[in-house]
């Protein structure tokens, strides 16, 4: 298919085609884009984090032109990545689509074969045991724990796949008595960390900084808190202080001082929280 062809012509899997044409341009050492010849899989994982990112917030916000477009730019990632597989003949688009489409018609037997089920805890038990059995598991055998637990270090982002470990680890006996023993190592992380910081050992910062969120996670589920959108919250509420700072400010925020920003900052704080109000 033509790369020139009138979009407005396409319809059903020409759509899909045509995308697949031109990121195959993208890709041709003869007239391609040197940034995309550039791009490897493992240089395109923030792209793809990012565009998934952004399709959840268009959903969350509810508009539809929104959500096509990230739709659209996730897809892209899809097609993207099977190209550069394909370029190295390890597997292709169309190989992704067949693949999964057996993995929802093989999960799926109470809708494409005769499987017959009467609660939504029978279609998820069942899934569960199809996964189980596509895995080479004895689908009757609970793993172990630290499989279960790496399946959400994998597949979730680490603010969520910490939450998840620290519910199930909790549900398995590894727990405090109380509240109190939880602050208690919140303090102690907090104390190993500072000592880290005083060493030039990134790594370990690294690792110290990691016990002690995973210690805040463990706290905001103890008081039935959820720390993603805690933290997102957080995000949303610097930036709007920041624009209202901005909507005030007669030059770049950068030409203040700092104690000129503290002004400003409690300001925009307290005019949004007037506004909320």
């Amino acid at each position: 298919m033509s790369t020139s062809e009138p979009l407005e012509s396409l319809t059903g899997l020409e759509a899909i085609q045509k995308l697949v044409a031109v990121v195959a341009q993208l890709r041709s050492p003869e007239g391609g884009c040197p940034w995309d010849l550039e791009q490897t899989p493992e240089s395109l994982i923030p792209y793809v984090i990012e565009e998934a990112y952004e399709t959840v917030d268009a959903i969350q916000n509810g508009n539809p032109q929104d959500i096509c477009e990230e739709l659209g730019d996730l897809l892209l990632q899809v097609v993207l990545q099977a190209q550069i597989a394909r370029e190295y003949q390890q597997f292709t688009l169309e190989d992704v689509a067949t693949r999964i489409s057996e993995k929802l018609i093989r999960r799926h037997p109470h809708v494409f074969a005769d499987l017959e089920v009467q609660t939504m805890e029978e279609i998820y038990r069942n899934w569960e045991q199809i996964k189980a059995l596509e895995k080479g598991e004895d689908p009757g055998v609970e793993p172990p724990l630290s499989r279960q637990l790496s399946r959400y270090a994998r597949s979730l982002p680490p603010l969520t796949a910490a939450l998840k470990i620290s519910r199930k680890a909790a549900a398995a006996g590894f727990e405090w008595e109380t509240i109190d023993g939880v602050w208690d190592k919140f303090r102690e992380e907090l104390g190993e960390f500072q000592a880290a910081l005083a060493s030039d050992d990134k790594e370990h910062q690294q690792a110290e900084l990691g016990d002690l969120l995973f210690t805040v996670v463990n706290l905001a589920r103890w008081y039935d808190l959820d720390p993603s959108a805690a933290l997102q919250g957080t995000n949303h509420r610097f930036i709007r202080r920041l624009e209202q700072m901005e909507a005030v400010a007669d030059r770049p925020l950068s030409g203040y001082s700092l104690e000129q920003l503290e002004q400003l900052w409690q300001q925009a704080k307290a005019k949004l929280k007037q506004s909320q109000s």
